[in-house]
């Protein structure tokens, strides 16, 4: 029988298509199928003076220069165009969606950086899926850098063919996939003693068969995170060697760490954890800041972190010695609970007297946590302008419950602390309210900034009743 193997391989739109970054207008949305009845859009929603979007929007207009001719990129700021955003299911910052013909097609979930936008959105723009027809095309396929899915048939009126090509469509954005045998191929880079280069799907085809296979083998033991892929990495708890690492001019070198990792890594398997290998020079910034780790520390040897799931981090400070026993001894600390978790925080003030309570990661859990009081906390950036804004009526706030032994009013520089998990911080100021009996389940405050709103809050949510400044009346 002949056999037939398709590739996913990126294409480009006609030239003319004019890819400028625009901002869109309320009423501009709705009028994407008449106004661009071929457009094909990545809209990010976000408000301008988000974190999030001071740090989105220089990689997102370099990615729109970078594909003129293809897509357009867009922007809806939030603050001003709330309903378009509410219209549109936009909960939380940045939102990223894809529209194709002035529909609303998926939510976009790739990379946030200009090569790794311009990548994902190449993918996006070509068919699902292209015909190869030599065994020149499938050898020059399987040596591609990344991961490669291949799916042999014995023609085209397979009755599994089908299936492949939807699930080719879902998959476009994250996978390079061929055209009843699928298989996945390791990028040769990548080749190692500790598993196979080759991997073979065993289970009936459907779309979701296919996608748990790719999900568990795709990325294989240790993986090279990238910028690119280290959002879908994260979904796991992982172990992270950064290293100078080069797959593109020094393959054996990159080699040379990642399989002293793999080997510790084949002995701990099936225990939750996942590893991975990564360029320094990529993650300096994100070593620095989330795990206070300096560009002197190390020297050439790796460092290595474990980030779960959760966010709570850790740090390897023992040498990564060559016959692997350091990381061995890390991670035999890491499963017995012995490790200490890495938390960024500012030093705990030395006097806390003001009606606002400074709060820091490191003082988090005995202020913001303490079971006998409810706590409002505001996250904040010591540049945001509308925290500045706010900050009068709240100290007033904490002037007019100064009086009021079970209510806490705080603040927390959520530039300089890590922010707890359960509390989603993407823009400034974000407030939120602890009860007492529920700090696990902390409220957002969506109300307006004025002193009476506030109060009128925390009378419906707090757990007694207040007592006010001046006449310690309750409220």
């Amino acid at each position: 029988f002949p056999l037939c193997f398709l590739l996913c391989f990126p294409s480009l739109f006609p030239s003319w298509f004019n890819p400028l970054l625009v901002f869109l207008l309320v009423s501009f949305l709705p009028c994407f199928p008449l106004c661009f009845p071929i457009g094909f859009f990545l809209v990010s929603f976000l408000p301008c003076f988000a974190p999030c979007f001071i740090k989105l929007a220089p990689e997102f207009d370099r990615a729109a220069t970078r594909l003129k001719g293809s897509v357009r990129l867009a922007k809806v700021d939030c603050t001003t165009h709330s309903e378009t955003c509410g219209r549109f299911g936009v909960s939380g910052y940045p939102t990223l969606k894809i529209f194709r013909y002035g529909r609303d097609s998926a939510p976009y979930d790739g990379p946030r950086t200009a090569e790794g936008i311009y990548q994902y959105m190449k993918k996006q723009t070509g068919p699902d899926s292209v015909l190869l027809r030599t065994k020149e095309d499938l050898q020059a396929f399987v040596n591609n850098y990344d991961a490669s899915i291949v799916g042999v048939f014995s023609g085209a009126d397979s009755s599994r063919l089908a299936e492949f090509l939807n699930a080719a469509g879902l998959l476009r954005e994250h996978y390079m996939c061929f055209h009843v045998c699928v298989l996945l191929f390791r990028p040769p880079r990548l080749s190692n003693t500790f598993e196979d280069s080759l991997v073979v799907f065993k289970d009936y085809l459907t779309i979701g068969s296919l996608r748990r296979f790719i999900r568990d083998h795709i990325y294989g033991l240790c993986p090279h995170m990238t910028l690119e892929n280290r959002d879908r990495l994260r979904v796991r708890d992982l172990l992270t060697a950064y290293y100078d690492l080069d797959y593109h001019h020094n393959v054996r070198g990159s080699n040379y760490w990642r399989n002293r990792v793999m080997k510790v890594a084949s002995k701990y398997g099936g225990r939750g954890l996942t590893y991975s290998v990564a360029n320094k020079k990529d993650f300096l910034s994100e070593l620095e800041d989330d795990f206070g780790l300096g560009t002197s520390d190390g020297g050439e040897l790796p460092f290595v972190t474990i980030r779960t799931r959760l966010g709570h981090k850790y740090t390897m400070r023992e040498e990564f010695t060559r016959d692997g026993q350091s990381l061995e001894r890390f991670l035999d600390d890491y499963f017995a609970g012995r490790l200490k978790r890495y938390v960024k925080s500012e030093p705990v003030p030395e006097r806390n007297t003001a009606d606002v309570k400074m709060v820091v990661a490191e003082s988090f859990d005995d202020v913001v946590n303490d079971p006998d009081k409810d706590v409002l906390i505001q996250f904040y950036s010591p540049s945001c302008p509308h925290c500045k804004k706010l900050e009068p009526v709240y100290r007033e706030l904490a002037h007019t419950l100064y009086y009021d032994p079970k209510i806490v009013i705080a603040k927390m520089n959520a530039v300089e602390n890590d922010v707890p998990l359960g509390y989603d911080v993407q823009g400034f100021p974000t407030i939120y309210f602890a009860p007492v009996g529920k700090k696990d389940e902390p409220v957002r405050y969506e109300g307006g900034r004025e002193l009476r709103d506030f109060l009128n809050f925390l009378k419906r949510e707090a757990s007694h009743s207040l007592v006010l400044s001046g006449s310690k009346d309750e409220l």
